[in-house]
Order: structure tokens, then sequence, then C-alpha cells
């Protein structure tokens, strides 16, 4: 059987490729457009976007799609979020269906886990987790936009742009009240807005093993492991580094923090240096971002968000192992240290090659770019570095792309999603069944 003769890598690469064709033609149906007809690239674009928790659109979700449409839309980014397997194993626990070994297979390897025991407890958790999360984000998100726009269209706001905010998606709908593409930027200076999606974010980005972990689901001995401590330490440096040079660089920007005041300069720095993370949503116009800001906000949504979590990039522990394999090789050291452990050197290799693979795809994509779009090169690095990321942050190119474009960036997402090593993986369908040491040489290096 083809079921039986697939990896399970290659198996979440088809459910995902599945669900964003399943979204596509549910786009393209008159109902999500207000009985407009919508081409099948706009709505594969949509959809893979969605699925694949980016944001970047081609069409504003709030002014061109129908309340059905973005139903769909939500549901995409719950199930991109969740992942595939997750929602599967939802509906198999709901019916008390028994999941088989090769469901298990396909949970391990979607959760990024080294063993198969546990999987599906480690789901039901993920499955409670989002939803409890989410459903705190959509109380207060829908409380402070029924003081806007009544209950009705407040609780929508607030569950909509919940599920988009925790699965680090960055899709809105507030288009038909400010104008298209619009994001947050009404509330720059609100602090129960950008709190609330903010913290949505970074919950989301950190990985589930993470939050479970430090809510105490596997907390051992008071001490948490070395994943959650890199994870966590990383998130911290990243996002006050980041606050702290945009509030730096932006802070007389006419355009951007120059006109609020004190206390709303900081709320805005710190939410552009959040949502980079993967996120998308921004309070600020992003084509108005000095260069400067723009370049730090494309080192960040590469690094991305962490494992098992919600976002893409490269994750923030790939980034610190590289960081310290650096500082171990500069010390001449022969070990990589963190937290008094040492991390294996093939885990530092294969830190490398997921570093290398999405450097090696934002830079072949963005070649492409340059030359079909007739655009800058910064615009270019920015939009094709956020599709990877699944971040969803623009400057304005996404709706003005070329066919040509929108396939390029579709493929990008969708690599971003899966990882690049992944999809590599997955195409590369021969296997190594058997290690083979040959004899080693030295090489010349530097």
């Amino acid at each position: 059987m083809l079921r039986a003769r697939l990896t399970p890598t290659q198996g979440i690469v088809i459910g995902f490729a599945c669900v964003i064709l399943a979204g596509t033609l549910l786009l393209m149906l008159p109902v999500s457009s207000a009985g407009r007809a919508t081409d099948f690239l706009t709505a594969l674009f949509t959809a893979t976007s969605a699925v694949c928790v980016t944001g970047l659109v081609v069409v504003d979700t709030g002014t061109y799609w129908s309340a059905f449409g973005q139903g769909v839309i939500a549901l995409l980014i719950q199930i991109g979020g969740l992942g595939w397997m997750s929602v599967v194993t939802l509906f198999a626990l709901l019916i008390r269906k028994r999941i088989s070994l090769g469901e298990r297979l396909l949970i391990q390897e979607a959760l990024n886990r080294e063993n198969l025991g546990g999987v599906v407890a480690l789901t039901k958790r993920i499955i409670l987790t989002t939803f409890v999360l989410e459903g705190v984000g959509a109380l207060v998100l829908s409380w402070r936009f029924a003081r806007d726009f009544g209950w009705g269209r407040g609780v929508y706001y607030g569950v909509f742009h919940a599920v988009s905010a925790f699965n680090n998606a960055g899709f809105d709908v507030l288009g038909p009240v400010f104008g298209p593409y619009c994001s947050l930027t009404p509330y720059v200076q609100d602090i129960t807005i950008n709190i609330v999606i903010s913290t949505l974010l970074i919950l989301g980005g950190i990985g589930f093993p993470v939050i479970m972990e430090v809510a105490g689901f596997r907390r051992r001995a008071g001490r948490l492991s070395l994943h959650s401590r890199m994870v966590l330490l990383t998130t911290l440096v990243l996002i006050v580094a980041g606050t702290l040079i945009l509030l730096a660089i932006e802070w007389d920007n006419p355009n951007t923090l120059g006109p609020l005041s004190p206390a709303g300069k900081g709320m805005a720095a710190y939410f552009q240096a959040v949502t980079p993370r993967t996120a998308g949503f921004n309070t600020v116009s992003i084509n108005d971002l000095r260069p400067a800001s723009q370049y730090v906000q494309v080192i960040l949504m590469f690094i991305g968000a962490s494992p098992a979590g919600t976002g893409g990039g490269i994750k923030t522990t790939t980034f610190t192992v590289l960081v310290l394999a650096i500082a171990a090789v500069v010390r001449g050291r022969q070990e990589v240290e963190f937290g008094g452990r040492c991390i294996p050197w093939h885990r530092v290799i294969k830190a490398l090659v997921i570093a290398a693979l999405g450097f090696l795809l934002v830079n072949a994509v963005g070649f492409i770019l340059l030359l079909t779009e007739g655009k800058g090169f910064l615009p270019v690095l920015y939009e094709v570095t956020s599709a990877f990321g699944t971040v969803g942050l623009t400057t304005g190119l996404t709706p003005e792309l070329t066919p040509v474009g929108r396939c390029l960036l579709i493929l990008t997402m969708f690599a971003g999603r899966v990882g690049p090593v992944s999809l590599a993986m997955a195409i590369w369908k021969r296997q190594v069944r058997v290690n083979i040491h040959l004899p080693e040489e030295q090489v010349i290096l530097g």
C-alpha cells in the first residue's frame, strides 16, 4: 500500500499539502468571498498562508472574504497551528477510535519527539492547552473589542484574533473598520490589545513542551529541562535586544514611534520585537520603518520561534546551538556546552544543516524574485524571510507579486512550516538504514 511505503516525514508533508488543497477548494467557492469568483492562485496562496500560519495575504482578509471564508481561514489556522495529526487525533478520541501504530509514528514525527511512548497523552495536553489559552485570550479580547464595536462583532473579533495570535498566524479582520491591510495599527498604544496579543504570540511560539513543563506537567525536582531553559533564555534575549534596538533606531521616526508618548514608544518597540518571531501582526507601518529596523526584523524572522510550537524559522534552539558552537571553536573547546551540559555534535551538525538550508532557500527565492518582481533588495529579502519564517509581516510587496512571485512564496511558506530538513527528507525518499563508518581523513578549513 502507498501508506505503508511512506515515511513518517513524508506523511506529515503530504498531510499538510492535502489540508492546503482542501482549504483552497473551499476558498474558491462563491460563498467564501460573498459571491465573487476567486481564482485558484489567490485561494491557494491564502490557504497556504493560513495552514502554514504565516499571515501573508494577496487580498485583505477582512474586506475580501465573507464570514464563511473567514471561518474557513480560522479553521485552517487552527489546523496548521496544532498540526493536522493533532486534529486527526482529536477526532479519533472523540469517536473513541483506537490510535494505530502508524498514526502514533506520524504524531511522533509531527511533535518532533525522540520517543514514541506517551505521544497520544501529550497530544491531548497540547489540544487542551491550546483551547484554554485561546479561550482566555478570546475572552479578554472580546471584552476589549466590544467596547468599540458592541458585543456581537466584539466577540467575533476577539475569537478570530485570539486564534490567529496564539497560532502565530497574523491574520486580522479589522479591514472593514479601519481600512485594508491595517493589522493592529489603530491600537498601537492600547495596553490590553498589545499585552494580550503579544502574550499569546510568545506562548504559541515557545512551544508546547515548554508551556507544559513550566506549567508543571513534566517538571522534575523543581528544575526545568535543558531545552526549556535554552528556549526561555533565547526568547528573552531576542525580545529584549530587539526592543532596545528598534527603540533606538525608531525613537524619532515621525512615521512610526516619533508621535507616540514615551510609554507608547516602548510598547510599540516591544510589539515590533515580538511580532517578527513568526507572528505577523504589526502596530506601526512596516513600510515606514527605517531600513536598519527592517533588517533587524529580517534577522529575528529568520531565527523564528521554538521547536514544537506554532511558528517557523530555523528555531531559537538552532540559533543558540550555532552560537554556542562558534564560541566553543573560538575558545578552542572540544565540546559545545550549555547549562552545565554537553550538546552532542550530531545535534550541532543538524542545527548547521537547518540554518544552511534555510539560508540557501531564502537566498535562492530572493534572487529569483529580484529578477521577476523588479523591486529593491531589502523589500524582497524582507518578504521572502517573512514567508520562510511563517511570519506574515510585509512591506506591501505581497499583494503586488506576479504569479511567479506568488508561487515562489507559496513554496517558501510551505517549506518554512514543515521545515526545510523535513521537506528535503520527504523529497529524498531513500533512507540509509545502516550507518557505515568510513576511514577518517583531515581537510584544511578556514
